[in-house]
C-alpha cells in the first residue's frame, strides 16, 4: 500500500460508522417484514391423526359401519390418494396413501378452509407432509430428554417447511386455534357459549369448531333425506367429512393447555404462554365439573389422548346420526338449502366470528359441556403470562476476546502471536427467535461500541533484547478501536434478504415472508439450526454475524506502528501512523444458558471466530525521508470470544 500524508481519519471512521448504522437498520426492517412473527399451533401432525384414530376405533359397530360408507363414498374418485380404511393403522413413514385421521392435522395448520383443505390433500406435496409426520412421531417417541423433544421438533419443521412453502407465513391471525379467553369469574356455560359463538365476536376454537361441525351435520341431514345419485351422493360425503375433519383440528386445539389460557396479548406473549403451558401443563376444570391436568403439542401424554378422542367420538356420533336420520330434523336442518361443497370459511385471515342462521343448539351445547373451562381475561385474577423472545429490543453486550494472530502488517513478520481485549455496546434490534420452533434463529441487531485490544506477544522484528524490551517491540500494540457488529439471517448466501427485500416486497411479500422463515430456521441448507443439549444451545454461525473494528481512527499512540522497511533501506525499521479495518466472522455460536423474563433476557454467548484486518491509510513519521517505501499487508487472525448479551424487549 503506498504512503499518504499525515493526517487523522476520525471523520472518515465517523463517516464509515454512520453509514454502517443505516444500512443495519434497513437490514433489520427488511428482515422483520420477511419473517414477520407467528402465532404457535397446537397439537403435532401426528398427536392429531392419533386422536382421530382413537376416536374412529372407539365408535360402536352400528355407527362405524355407516362412517365406513360415507368414508367409500367420498373416496370413490381419489382412490389412488385416499386409502381403503379411514384409520390406516399399518401407516408409518413413505405412506402411499392419506387416511382420514389424518385429515384433522392437515385441517388449519396445512389449509385455511376445508375447500383448502382437500386440495392439500390431493396435492402433488401431501404425501411429503404425511412423511415427515410420521418421522416426527418416531423421533418423540424415543425422545427420553427435552432437548431430543427440541432437536425432533427443529428437524420436523424444516422439513414441513420444504414440503408445503406456505408452512409457517399461511395464517394470517391464528386467534383460531385458542380459547377466548372467560370475560369474568361468574361466567356460565351458557353465557360463554353465547360469548363465543355469537357473530361478530373474535374468532375462537369453538366458534370455529361450531361453524364447520353444523355446516357437517346440514350436509348430513341433506344425505339422509334428500333423493341423490351415487355421483352426488359421493360428492356431498366428500364435503361433509372434510366439514367435519376440518371442525375437529379446533375441538381438538381446545385441549392444549396454552390454548386455554386464552388469546390475550400480542404475538409475543401469547406465544410465550402459549409455550410454558404446553410443556409445564395446566390444571383446568370443564364446564361438566372434571377437574384434570392438560399438556400441549409434542408433549401429549395418553391420558390427553384418551380425553380429547372422548369428545371427537361424540361429535362422530352426532355426525354418523344426522346421515342416517336418527337426529331432530329442526337441530340439523339449514334454513336454506345448504352447498354441496366443502366451506369456505378462511381461518387464516378471518378475525371475527361469522354469522350462522343455524348453531345447532343443543348439540353443540352437548360438545362444549365437556371442554375446558378458559382462563380469566386479562386483570385481577389471571394466570400468569409468558413471552417469547420477539419483537424489537435495545440492549448492549460486553465481553472480551482472546486471538492468534500470525505476523504483523510487514511482510517479514511471520511470528505467531497473541492478545487479548474487551469491549463493550450498545445495540437495536428484532428479536424473531423461535419463529416455527425454539432452535429457531430470527435474531437480528446493529451493535455500535468500543474495544480495546492489548499488545500481542510477537515483535516487530527479530533482535536478542526484544523479548526484554515488553510492549515496546510488540507487532500489534495496544490499540482502541470503534466496533460495531451486525446480525442477520440469511436464506441462502449472507445479506440476501438484504438484496431480495427491495424487489420482493412490490412484487411477492408472501415469497419474501417465505425466504424469511426459511432464513430464521437455519436457511436453505438449514445447517445453521440450533442444536439444543442438556449443557447448552450449539449453532454454526458463519455468514450470519459480522464484527467490524476501525483502528487508528483517532488521534493518539495507539495508531502508530514500527514496521521493518524494504531490504536494502537506509533504515531498517519505520515508525508509521496506521489506520485498518478488522472483520471478524463469528463460525460456532455455544450459550450455556439463557434467562427470560417477562420483557429482558440475559444470557452468556461463546463464539469461536476467524478475522483479517486490512490496512486502509499509512502515513510515514519517521525516518521523513520521502523516498522511503514501506508496503503493509492484511493480517489474519483466529479467537475465541466471550460476551455477557442483554436484552429488553419493547
Amino acid at each position: 500500500m503506498s504512503q499518504s500524508k499525515r493526517g487523522r481519519g476520525g471523520v472518515a471512521g465517523g463517516v464509515r460508522v454512520a453509514a454502517l448504522f443505516r444500512v443495519a437498520c434497513a437490514v433489520l426492517a427488511a428482515f422483520a417484514f420477511a419473517s414477520g412473527p407467528r402465532d404457535a399451533r397446537a397439537w403435532t401432525y401426528p398427536e392429531h391423526r392419533d386422536i382421530v384414530m382413537k376416536a374412529l376405533g372407539d365408535l360402536d359397530p352400528e355407527r362405524r359401519k355407516v362412517f365406513d360408507a360415507l368414508w367409500a363414498a367420498a373416496r370413490s374418485k381419489h382412490t389412488a390418494r385416499f386409502c381403503a380404511r379411514a384409520d390406516e393403522t399399518t401407516q408409518g413413514k413413505d405412506p402411499k396413501c392419506v387416511d382420514y385421521a389424518a385429515w384433522a392435522a392437515v385441517a388449519g395448520d396445512h389449509s385455511c378452509s376445508s375447500e383448502d383443505m382437500l386440495k392439500t390433500l390431493t396435492s402433488d406435496w401431501m404425501l411429503g407432509v404425511a412423511d415427515v409426520a410420521a418421522q416426527l412421531k418416531k423421533d418423540l417417541a424415543r425422545s427420553r430428554m427435552r432437548t431430543a423433544k427440541v432437536n425432533a421438533l427443529r428437524n420436523s419443521d424444516i422439513r414441513l417447511q420444504r414440503a408445503d412453502p406456505d408452512y409457517a407465513t399461511r395464517a394470517q391471525s391464528n386467534l383460531a386455534h385458542f380459547l377466548l379467553p372467560r370475560p369474568s369469574v361468574g361466567t356460565t356455560e351458557a353465557g360463554y357459549a353465547a360469548v363465543a359463538l355469537t357473530e361478530g365476536a373474535t374468532i375462537n376454537a369453538l366458534a370455529t369448531y361450531n361453524f364447520y361441525h353444523v355446516e357437517a351435520l346440514e350436509k348430513a341431514h341433506v344425505l339422509s333425506t334428500a333423493p341423490l345419485s351415487p355421483e352426488e351422493r359421493a360428492e356431498l360425503s366428500l364435503a361433509l367429512l372434510a366439514d367435519e375433519a376440518f371442525a375437529l383440528h379446533f375441538l381438538e386445539d381446545v385441549f392444549a393447555a396454552g390454548h386455554v389460557a386464552g388469546t390475550w396479548g400480542d404475538t409475543s406473549v401469547r406465544k410465550g404462554t402459549h409455550d410454558y403451558y404446553n410443556e409445564s401443563g395446566l390444571e383446568v376444570t370443564t364446564w361438566s365439573g372434571e377437574r384434570t391436568v392438560l399438556s400441549g403439542d409434542a408433549w401429549m401424554r395418553p391420558e390427553d389422548a384418551d380425553r380429547v378422542a372422548d369428545l371427537v367420538r361424540k361429535s362422530f356420533e352426532q355426525l354418523v346420526d344426522a346421515a342416517r336420520g336418527t337426529v331432530a330434523a329442526e337441530l340439523v336442518q339449514a334454513p336454506k338449502p345448504p352447498s354441496r361443497a366443502a366451506a369456505t370459511l378462511d381461518v387464516c385471515r378471518t378475525e371475527t366470528v361469522p354469522r350462522r342462521l343455524n348453531n345447532a343448539g343443543p348439540l353443540v351445547l352437548d360438545i362444549i359441556r365437556d371442554t375446558p373451562i378458559p382462563m380469566l381475561t386479562s386483570g385481577r385474577g389471571a394466570m400468569p403470562r409468558f413471552r417469547t423472545e420477539m419483537g424489537p429490543f435495545i440492549g448492549f453486550q460486553a465481553g472480551g476476546r482472546a486471538a492468534a494472530v500470525k505476523g504483523g502488517f510487514g511482510p517479514a513478520q511471520e511470528g505467531v502471536g497473541f492478545y487479548g481485549g474487551l469491549e463493550i455496546g450498545a445495540r437495536v434490534g428484532v428479536g424473531l427467535e423461535g419463529v416455527l420452533n425454539e432452535s429457531g434463529d430470527g435474531l437480528a441487531f446493529v451493535d455500535l461500541g468500543f474495544r480495546q485490544d492489548g499488545s500481542s506477544t510477537n515483535n516487530f522484528g527479530q533482535g536478542a533484547n526484544f523479548p526484554e524490551a515488553g510492549d515496546v517491540t510488540a507487532a500489534l500494540p495496544a490499540r482502541f478501536a470503534y466496533q460495531t457488529r451486525i446480525r442477520l439471517p440469511f436464506w441462502l448466501l449472507p445479506m440476501d434478504l438484504l438484496i431480495a427485500t427491495p424487489i420482493l416486497i412490490a412484487v411477492s411479500p408472501s415469497t419474501l415472508q417465505s425466504m424469511g422463515v426459511t432464513a430464521a430456521n437455519g436457511g436453505v441448507i438449514p445447517w445453521q439450526a440450533g442444536i439444543a443439549t442438556s449443557v447448552g444451545r450449539f449453532q454454526f454461525i458463519l455468514g450470519r454475524e459480522i464484527g467490524v473494528g476501525f483502528f487508528g481512527y483517532t488521534s493518539g499512540a495507539d495508531t502508530r506502528f514500527v514496521l521493518p522497511t524494504s531490504p536494502g533501506s537506509a533504515t531498517p525499521f519505520t515508525l508509521a501512523e496506521l489506520s485498518s479495518i478488522q472483520l471478524d466472522f463469528p463460525v460456532l455460536e455455544y450459550r450455556p444458558f439463557r434467562a427470560f423474563s417477562i420483557d429482558q433476557s440475559s444470557s452468556l454467548v461463546f463464539q469461536l471466530y476467524g478475522a483479517v484486518e486490512i490496512p486502509t491509510r499509512i502515513t510515514i513519521i519517521s525516518p521523513l525521508d520521502r523516498q522511503q517505501s514501506t508496503s503493509v499487508e492484511e493480517i489474519w487472525s483466529m479467537g475465541f470470544r466471550m460476551a455477557f448479551d442483554w436484552r429488553h424487549y419493547l
